[in-house]
């Protein structure tokens, strides 16, 4: 029977700056290793991402926007032509398939890289290392020292993230998501333990939050604050970050940010029943997104809706899922209908190139 009662107002359209979305479901920005050894997505990424169109919003996974920043193997780029030409195909073939215009995340990693995989030595706001192997393609290593970055590596870092964002709209995005999050170099910016700086971009609070708010400035100037979003994550450690005070730091980079006019800013993990997810929402002045908290390993059999709700109950304006969109290509139609849905088969295969765990999910039949 269709679960109507608590989880209705996911269904409704929404508005995201000037975007008509015909739901609240966004399909967050998920890594699958698929992309060409340079970064250029390749035709089966249409594919999948095509099969997922009827989502409110996509935003696609995490794109680097130069070659320093690259993270993992076959992981997808947005700072040449080729690139550009390969996501091109993506949002047309999500275009064809009845989607909405997409959104693209701008990735960089900082010290979560390795030179067996980019060909350079990761770039960080500090000479501190990741503590724990990286994924190469020669398997896993251990990470290495990365090169603290100078004021010309900073300047020239934030033009490409504005660069990238250029691309991304000629390849057919709608605009682009900054990512501040996951342990990635804007987050190494923000907390005091990857940032030990002791210029204008490190030390309190204030200092260090500039390098995140440069960049959405840049990004925003060269396309539009209303096609820029911001994802951060408060308090969550991956990647090796530990945040002492995430409770002062979040709420100034929401207030530095929140005269830019974004489109949105997007919150991981999030977690309605802390005092920092309803600061930021008092003070973000356009859409939040909220991207509930759930198991690592399985998909919860309602998909995530108990969280979903809640979160719009406390002020979110648009709920991200992420592996219940990985799994279920028609995750809207079985939200929608109450109907099973598929588990996520095997999570090795989340970042193991081929259809296999990709592209081969089922989707229900017309009528089911």
């Amino acid at each position: 029977m269709p679960n109507t009662s608590a989880t209705s107002s996911l269904f409704e359209p929404a508005r995201l700056g000037p975007l008509d979305l015909p739901n609240r479901l966004v399909m967050a920005p998920l890594t699958r290793n698929r992309a060409a050894a340079d970064g250029v997505p390749l035709p089966i990424m249409a594919t999948y991402y095509a099969q997922r169109a009827s989502a409110g919003l996509i935003i696609a996974e995490a794109s680097t926007p130069n070659a320093v920043g690259q993270t993992y193997p076959n992981i997808t780029a947005i700072h040449d032509d080729a690139q550009v030409t390969g996501w091109r195909r993506v949002t047309d073939a999500v275009r064809a398939a009845g989607g909405r215009p997409m959104f693209l995340q701008i990735q960089h990693g900082g010290r979560v890289g390795h030179p067996d995989t980019s060909g350079l030595t990761p770039l960080a706001p500090s000479p501190i290392p990741l503590p724990e192997t990286i994924f190469t393609p020669s398997g896993h290593q251990q990470a290495v020292v990365p090169c603290e970055m100078t004021p010309d590596d900073i300047r020239s870092t934030i033009a490409d993230f504005a660069a990238a964002a250029r691309n991304a709209i000629d390849a057919g995005f709608a605009g682009v998501e900054v990512h501040s999050a996951n342990g990635h170099l804007l987050h190494q910016f923000l907390a005091a333990n990857t940032n030990r700086r002791t210029d204008g971009y490190g030390g309190p609070v204030s200092r260090r939050i500039r390098f995140v708010v440069e960049t959405a400035q840049a990004v925003a100037e060269a396309i539009g604050p209303e096609r820029v979003g911001l994802r951060v994550s408060p308090g969550h450690t991956v990647n090796g970050i530990q945040e002492d005070d995430t409770e002062a730091l979040y709420p100034a980079l929401t207030e530095a940010l929140a005269d830019l006019g974004l489109a949105y800013l997007h919150i991981g993990f999030a977690d309605p029943g802390r005092p920092v997810f309803q600061t930021i929402r008092k003070a973000w002045p356009t859409t939040l997104i909220a991207n509930p908290v759930l198991p690592v390993d399985q998909i919860p059999a309602d998909g995530g809706l108990r969280q979903a709700t809640r979160l719009l109950a406390e002020g979110a304006d648009l709920i991200a899922l992420g592996r219940p969109f990985l799994a279920n290509p028609d995750l809207v139609h079985r939200l929608r209908t109450g109907a099973p849905l598929n588990p996520v088969r095997d999570r090795y295969l989340m970042y193991v190139g081929g259809e296999t765990g990709y592209t081969d999910y089922p989707t229900l039949t017309v009528g089911s």
